[in-house]
């Protein structure tokens, strides 16, 4: 069932994406490839500050995370989608094959980025542990693709390599530790950390222990 979900939300956001044509596709694209990377440096933040102000119940505890996750996504959106709007160009000619490779291929790119970031947002769900086709260990679309985990690598590239703050700059997941005869250093564990939340508390065991300040700060 999740793979004809996720075929479906990629298959909307296509055909939405290409209505706007090349100009209005490649300026979503840029928006939601943005409002995708920030959001998922920022939200786990945001539900601590939730969790720590708003509440702090187990039940809210386990939710505030997807609920921050989606939420800055869809705020940055708009936020960049109104940015665009005021200083793009309202109309530029463009050669009617140019037009139509462009307006389908960012609609293709950017339908997979939305796709892979909900995807990657489930995992933070207050669900079981699997659910509805989930399977955190699976590839999830049509056991052939890997959207999250393409997401999840993609978001730790950019936050070790392309907006890392100098060499002590904060990572998006993994802490750093040394191990012989072995060059990885850093050790993501995102799709671990909440597949054991989700078996403890998302079927109605106990709640995970809320993130503190330290391991919740994750700025690139």
């Amino acid at each position: 069932m999740i793979d004809i979900f996720l075929l479906a939300i990629m298959g909307i956001v296509i055909w939405c994406v290409a209505s706007e044509g090349a100009w209005g596709a490649g300026f979503i694209f840029v928006s939601v490839l943005l409002a995708g990377l920030l959001a998922m440096n920022f939200f786990e933040p945001l539900a601590t500050l939730l969790t720590n102000h708003v509440a702090s119940s187990s039940s809210w505890q386990q939710r505030w995370d997807i609920i921050a996750l989606v939420g800055l996504f869809v705020g940055f959106i708009f936020l960049f989608r109104e940015v665009t709007v005021r200083i793009a160009p309202a109309y530029m000619q463009v050669h009617p094959l140019v037009h139509e490779v462009a307006r389908w291929g960012f609609a293709a790119m950017t339908g997979y980025i939305a796709m892979a970031f909900l995807l990657t947002a489930l995992h933070t769900a207050p669900l079981p542990r699997e659910f509805a086709g989930f399977t955190p260990e699976r590839k999830n679309f049509f056991s052939v693709l890997a959207p999250d985990r393409e997401w999840l690598g993609f978001t730790q590239y950019v936050s070790e390599k392309s907006m890392r703050k100098g060499t002590f700059g904060h990572l998006f997941d993994g802490p750093e530790y040394s191990f012989p005869k072995q060059d990885n250093k850093i050790w993501p564990s995102f799709p671990i950390r909440y597949a054991t939340r989700r078996a403890e508390g998302g079927a109605g065991g106990a709640a995970a222990t809320p993130l503190t300040g330290d391991n919740a700060d994750r700025s690139f």
